[in-house]
């Protein structure tokens, strides 16, 4: 069923206080800061305060944490790592790899630098890189990753949304793939997860890094890193700390023994603060629900879309909904100009690659996708023409 996109907005609206004075349509950078993720950080510091130093309880908070967003993507508590970030995840599953049988990375142009970067470092230790491009109508066809996964493929990377153009890569479809020629697949939901349903045993991916920034409503400083437990003695992470180790209370420094479960692509003291409003956020999230919210969006893309048309501005994004995130992209002549210009009149928004990144979520509504589209007709001249 439909989803008003009246309806959700009214429901959660009020727990985030900057739409009293901005329109806030930038989940794709950050998610808009909720009244429980705020009483979050301040219990944190209760309990700093009240307590000292609580360990025991901050690690019970971690355990919480993991639970949680097993939850959300249908995983296992233990399948799960809580990490600093998702660079943290990906590179301990990178430096736990061996390039010797198998050697080639396949990873997209679309992927966001971070991962890019974790896995141009393995080439030092035997690993081969190769890009997949997109195509020219704002995809990646799967026959590009046809031509680039093979019998030498280790693992095929990829970005569930571009960050940088709202697309969507269909998912199963690569995976079939890779796992058909014996690659691993691993999947970055950064830029997906908490606007649409993830369900890692659905898509059969083998290993998943995700953050809590942007639609899971969190703050910076926390992310999670999935692996499938079958898979977990595949890697042997020489990026590690306490965190990873079976027992982290034993506190051993003369020995390695890394965690059986996916905890061990952790590593050092975990980010107590940022945890407290992780859990905030997700279960905000759970709370507001994200099957709806998903819905919710899509509506609200389609008004863009349709007054953008009217604008004639050109559409980056892909206008099938099946392969689109929750960031609509325009194109624009000077976006930084267009960024500041919508700034001025209250509107938060961002850029990538020469695109507006709009964003909406559950809590916005049809009178803020109208907000938009009135200030980009006031600024017209920084948009590009459609030809």
């Amino acid at each position: 069923m439909a989803v008003s996109t009246e309806t959700l907005a009214a429901r959660c609206r009020h727990r985030f206080p900057i739409f009293e004075h901005r329109v806030y349509i930038n989940s794709c950078a950050q998610g808009a800061l909720s009244d429980s993720v705020r009483a979050a950080y301040e219990q944190y510091l209760r309990d700093w305060d009240e307590y000292g130093a609580p360990w025991e309880y901050w690690v019970e908070r971690g355990e919480a944490a993991r639970a949680t967003f097993a939850d959300l993507v249908n995983a296992a508590p233990d399948e799960v790592a809580v990490t600093t970030s998702e660079s943290a995840g990906v590179a301990a599953l990178a430096s736990g790899l061996r390039y010797a049988r198998r050697s080639k990375v396949v990873i997209t142009d679309w992927e966001f630098p971070t991962i890019g970067q974790i896995w141009h470092a393995q080439e030092s230790r035997g690993a081969r890189v190769v890009h997949v491009p997109a195509g020219t109508d704002g995809t990646i066809p799967i026959e590009h990753f046809e031509r680039a996964i093979d019998d030498d493929t280790l693992i095929v990377s990829i970005t569930h949304v571009c960050y940088r153009n709202g697309a969507m890569i269909d998912v199963p479809a690569v995976v079939e793939l890779a796992h058909e020629r014996g690659a691993y697949v691993l999947l970055d939901v950064y830029q997906s997860i908490g606007s649409l349903p993830i369900d890692v045993k659905g898509l059969g991916v083998d290993f998943l890094g995700a953050g809590v920034l942007k639609y899971l409503l969190g703050s910076a400083g926390l992310g999670f890193f999935y692996c499938r437990r079958e898979l977990v003695d595949k890697a042997w992470p020489t990026a590690t700390g306490w965190f990873a180790d079976e027992n982290i209370f034993e506190m051993d420094h003369t020995d390695y023994s890394p965690a059986p479960t996916a905890s061990r692509f952790q590593s050092g003291t975990p980010p107590i603060p940022a945890i407290y409003a992780g859990i905030a956020g997700m279960e905000l999230m759970k709370e507001i629900g994200i099957a709806e919210t998903r819905e919710h969006v899509l509506e609200l893309q389609q008004r863009l879309i349709d007054g953008l048309d009217e604008l004639k501005a050109v559409l980056v994004t892909p206008r099938v909904p099946e392969r689109r995130g929750a960031l609509v992209c325009v194109k624009s002549t000077d976006v930084p100009a267009l960024v500041r210009a919508l700034d001025a009149e209250g509107i938060v928004i961002s850029e990538r690659d020469s695109n507006l990144r709009i964003a909406p979520h559950a809590y916005n509504t049809a009178d803020d996708i109208d907000a938009v589209l009135a200030a980009l007709e006031r600024h017209r001249s920084l948009l590009a023409a459609a030809g």
